[in-house]
């Protein structure tokens, strides 16, 4: 298999702070590989530097000649006021330069040019280009090519950079936490898209539904060192566990020398003045080997404690909101229960957000009443994030709001304690807030909203930034939580784990209550959808069939009944087969992680084949008919 990228010792530090040293991988073709790691270390740094948007301070990047990439940032970028389509179009592609210098010719009236480049057009097949590209805007919720970019919301942009991204199909795919600001819809499309693209990937994210469905291959970067794993997330997971067992056997053994090595470094000069200088050499290694930490590894987030709450939550008697023409709520009527753990779902626009902030009293209702309990304290995480004052260090904006923390176990804790359990070490806690990365600001934003004692959670995208590591831990907090909790969420992964039932905000008001998990409610679209379309097909066959005069099919020759009886054994075959890879992967058996990896990769390509080979199978039974 062809190699696309090598990266050789590969280091990159901002002032004395090290992201990663020496690091070296390399991509081949077909690779689909995630990069995990903690926050603040470096994932997004790595792929502005394999994008050339940021330099290395040393190291070696190559990649194969003549290679197309697409590279999706984090926060993209446009030209102000341009349209949809222009800002799509600036994607770094010869046919996309075409369409461009045609649609400038155009509008300028020049018809020489156009004439020149109609050909140009003809040449490279770049007729349907725009089309397609017009169709990807649809499908990610952009309808209006001709708007402004000013315009756009954060997660319009992004799906906008997404469009631009993928119309070129690029042969090798950077993607910077490809679905942040996405709504589930659009990320099960994007998660379906990447598992059949024939691209190479190399990507962030935090979605692990997403890294276990699409990847084949996981890097995590961890103390300045990448880590990588032939296989998805589960087997991510395992070999991690296996790696963190044996990081700390290692450092025990490490301690235990290091003791008797100091013993023999802390007796007088002389007496070890004619000792062998690699002894000492050595005790100095050790040293440096046993600073490695290990305790975020295993944290176990214990928050603040929570107040009382009483069994009077609160009821919502006949609200409605709108907006002009677009309705939020519509006589909406519901009573929460104390310990109710709710997941709120729907496209992006339907007014998600606006339902927990009309909740709080933060948006005024057109109609009904809230009716909250005496005892009920909010804890609001926003996807606007909080205000700090930039200028101060991280401890010091904590220790503002509380000189102790008192803890869900009774005990009491300073800041710094507190702070380290969202994972901010001594040192990260002395940065300025405006130095954090927007990871560093979301769990400083998470510390505050639990440290205020709320019995009543409220969090709005609490993943879009977090970490795994964070997220993980957020979950075994959030699943041991006394009180109440809303999240509105499009990571389903995090909603399985967590939520009882989703309200499903359908648009113009319409909200349904699902008793389940996302999960739950996926599988009862699917189910529907089946019932609906055998419905249809019934009613297909039962109705007449008008008699209509059509050319007669022509008839399949020799070879080509030949082809379409090989072409019956082999799709039966390759469903058999992809049928045993779903029964290994799901019965948890272990194996190789180099046999693993294979078995992912070829369940992957198995369906493309199927599509292939039945597509072709359907062409040749027109002829039968």
């Amino acid at each position: 298999m062809a190699n696309l990228l090598n990266i050789e010792n590969l280091t990159k530090s901002y002032g004395d702070r090290l992201l990663f040293g020496d690091i070296t991988f390399g991509v081949e073709e077909g690779d689909k590989i995630g990069i995990v790691a903690r926050n603040g270390t470096g994932k997004s740094t790595l792929l502005r530097i394999l994008a050339g948007d940021e330099a290395a301070d040393s190291g070696k990047i190559v990649y194969r000649g003549g290679l197309r990439i697409g590279y999706l940032p984090q926060e993209p970028t446009f030209a102000p006021g341009v349209s949809v389509i222009d800002a799509a179009l600036q994607a770094d592609d010869p046919i996309a330069d075409l369409v461009r210098r045609y649609n400038a010719a155009l509008a300028a009236g020049d018809a020489a040019a156009t004439e020149r480049i109609v050909h140009e057009m003809d040449e490279a097949h770049a007729w349907d280009y725009e089309d397609r590209l017009k169709q990807l805007l649809t499908r990610l919720g952009l309808p209006d090519p001709h708007e402004s970019v000013d315009h756009l919301s954060g997660g319009q942009r992004k799906r906008l950079a997404l469009a631009r991204t993928v119309i070129s199909e690029p042969e090798f795919l950077i993607l910077d936490e490809p679905t942040n600001h996405l709504d589930i819809t659009t990320i099960e499309w994007l998660e379906n898209y990447l598992k059949r693209s024939r691209a190479t990937l190399l990507m962030v994210t935090h979605d692990r539904y997403f890294l276990d469905r699409v990847c084949s291959k996981i890097i995590e970067l961890d103390n300045t060192e990448a880590y990588m794993v032939e296989g998805n997330y589960d087997m991510y997971l395992r070999r991690r566990a296996e790696r963190i067992e044996a990081m700390t056997a290692e450092l025990a053994k490490v301690k235990n020398t290091l003791r008797r090595e100091q013993e023999w470094m802390s007796r007088q000069p002389q007496a070890r003045a004619g000792k062998a200088k690699y002894r000492i050499d050595a005790f100095y290694d050790l040293k440096e080997r046993s600073r490695v930490n290990l305790t975020e590894k295993n944290v176990k987030l214990d928050g603040a404690t929570s107040s009382r709450i009483g069994s009077k939550i609160f009821e919502a008697e006949g609200v409605s909101k709108r907006f002009g023409d677009k309705v939020i709520l519509d006589d909406f009527t519901y009573t929460f229960a104390r310990g109710e753990k709710l997941g709120i779902v729907g496209e992006n626009g339907v007014g998600k957000s606006t339902f927990i902030k009309l909740l709080q009293g933060l948006v005024p209702l057109d109609a009904g009443k809230w009716d909250v309990g005496t005892t009920v304290r909010f804890g609001y995480y926003s996807q606007d994030g909080i205000q700090f004052d930039e200028n101060k260090r991280v401890v010091d904006a904590v220790t503002e709001i509380a000189e102790d923390i008192a803890m869900a176990t009774g005990e009491r804790i300073a800041p710094m304690q507190y702070l380290q359990r969202f994972l901010f070490s001594p040192a990260d806690q002395r940065k300025f807030i405006h130095t954090l990365s927007g990871g560093e600001r979301c769990r400083l934003h998470l510390a505050v909203t639990l440290m205020r004692q709320p019995n009543f959670l409220i969090l709005d995208e609490p993943t879009n930034d977090l970490d795994i590591i964070t997220l993980g831990i957020l979950e075994e907090y959030l699943a041991d939580f006394a009180g109440c909790v809303i999240i509105v969420s499009h990571d389903r992964y995090f909603l399985d784990n967590i939520v009882d039932h989703l309200f499903v905000m359908e648009g113009q008001g319409v909200v349904k209550d699902f008793p389940g998990n996302y999960s739950d409610y996926r599988e009862y679209l699917d189910r529907k959808a089946r019932q609906e379309s055998a419905v249809a097909a019934t009613v297909r066959e039962a109705a007449p069939q008008p008699r209509r005069q059509q050319a007669r099919p022509e008839r399949m020759s020799f070879k080509e009944r030949k082809e379409f009886e090989a072409l019956e054994k082999e799709i039966e075959a390759l469903n058999a087969e992809k049928a045993a890879l779903e029964a290994f992967f799901a019965s948890g058996e272990s194996c190789p992680a180099d046999e693993f990896a294979q078995k992912s990769k070829r369940y992957n390509e198995i369906g493309d084949v199927i599509d292939e080979k039945e597509m072709r199978w359907l062409e040749l039974s027109e002829k039968e008919k």
